[in-house]
């Protein structure tokens, strides 16, 4: 018998994810760090004897060291950019029709794939470069937004009604803060007491459950549903998601157009800023003033997933007594707020602030990949000058997602006004 719960594999999946993105990035750091120069890395040294003194020699070591991380992590990110643009479109795509497991088997076969490549490079301490190959290998596959938008797909497809669908992703939205804030706060002790090598050989058994759980005992109820089955080709299949695309701009008046084009604007800015910056926290967090080791910044992604659970209870609370854009408002404006902390922090509780303020999302592979790129550039070219100038470009940019949400209240953005985004007449067409 077939099981229709998703939410353990989105939950294996985000202990996967979690561990990986922090276990990674100080991984990185620490081999630039050995090859760089003569200095041994101490883990877990007191944060208390962070050289702050710039004539230090050890202070403009420590900045090259987060240049050269920075710019790796760039290659690395583009190294995946075209792969994982083609799988996430064309697999998300062809969901629609050939059901939701697909993207959700391929995509977490990449991230097994990944880390077991992870696990050998860091087993046997092979060239750092070859960490891009595994990239380019695991976003052919797909990466976590492929398996994460086929998963929000499979609860859409099984709840009908709209508030069902609001309270079961809202519940989710909470055992997410849980798990992520767990999973953070036990990332540091992970490196510290297994290593790199057998945190990465964990987080490769948890994706092969996963793997397991979805292929062999996960229900598709597109695949199972005689109205649902269809014979479209991959070919078929796009040419219909630009179709209705299409007529979902054609057939609105100006007004929801416009409506349209300003909330598209707001996602992707919003996006770009939050994903982007979530690697920097890690890089940022190593550097001067701070040097936290492993722990702490396990503490500080632990706090940054309270996100999930403020969401929960933002949303769950304000809906009685805010309408949705106000409540939109709001997060950015935390958020705002949470990037400028982070800016000025110079002690461990002003950090801790600044991570409970930014509320972290991982959603869309063109923000997530493009934005994650831009930020490396930008922080590994004013690292020097000063670290904390991501972060205040980050708010500034903030700052367009809230003008154009007031351009949706301005056109006149009513409550319950969501069906206008429904295409006005079924999408039938020919294709030849």
């Amino acid at each position: 018998m077939k099981i229709s719960f998703i939410e353990p594999a989105i939950l294996l999946n985000a202990f996967a994810m979690t561990l990986t993105i922090p276990l990674t990035a100080q991984y990185v750091y620490r081999r630039i760090w050995e090859e760089t120069g003569n200095y041994t890395f101490a883990s877990g040294s007191n944060v208390s004897e962070c050289a702050q003194n710039k004539s230090d020699p050890i202070f403009a070591f420590r900045e090259e060291v987060q240049k050269k991380a920075s710019l790796f992590s760039l290659q690395v990110e583009m190294s995946g950019l075209i792969p994982a643009l083609v799988s996430t479109f064309l697999l998300l795509s062809s969901s629609d029709s050939h059901g939701r497991k697909l993207p959700m088997v391929l995509s977490s076969l990449g991230s097994l794939g990944t880390n077991i490549w992870l696990c050998v490079l860091s087993y046997f301490k092979l060239p750092l470069q070859l960490l891009m190959a595994s990239t380019f290998m695991g976003a052919l596959f797909g990466n976590y937004t492929t398996f994460w938008g086929a998963c929000f797909a499979y609860i859409v497809d099984q709840c009908k009604e709209y508030k069902q669908k609001i309270i079961r992703i809202a519940i989710l939205d909470f055992m997410l803060g849980v798990v992520t804030g767990l999973t953070g706060l036990l990332s540091g002790y992970f490196i510290q007491e297994l290593g790199f090598v057998w945190s990465y050989f964990i987080i490769a058994v948890v994706l092969t459950v996963n793997l397991t759980y979805i292929a062999f005992f996960l229900s598709d109820p597109i695949r199972e549903s005689s109205s649902q089955i269809v014979t479209m080709s991959c070919r078929e299949s796009l040419k219909d998601l630009f179709y209705r695309t299409y007529m979902l701009f054609k057939n609105g008046s100006s007004k929801r157009r416009s409506l349209l084009c300003l909330l598209i604007f707001t996602i992707v800015i919003y996006f770009f800023v939050i994903i982007g910056i979530f690697p920097i926290f890690t890089l940022y967090e190593l550097g001067s003033p701070l040097c936290w080791d492993e722990v702490y910044i396990g503490y500080g992604t632990a706090l940054g997933s309270l996100s999930f659970l403020s969401s929960f209870l933002g949303i769950w609370l304000f809906s009685y007594c805010l309408k949705d854009l106000h409540i939109t408002f709001i997060g950015i404006l935390t958020t705002m707020v949470g990037m400028i902390l982070a800016a000025f922090t110079r002690t461990t509780l002003m950090m801790f602030l600044g991570a409970l303020f930014a509320c972290i999302a991982f959603l869309e592979t063109l923000g997530g990949v493009a934005s994650t790129s831009a930020y490396n550039g930008i922080y590994s070219a004013t690292v020097a000058w000063y670290p904390g100038f991501i972060f205040l470009l980050s708010a500034g940019l903030l700052i367009l997602p809230v003008i154009s949400l007031w351009a949706v209240k301005c056109i006149g953005w009513e409550e319950g006004s969501y069906t206008m985004f429904v295409p006005e007449e079924p999408c039938e067409h020919s294709s030849d």
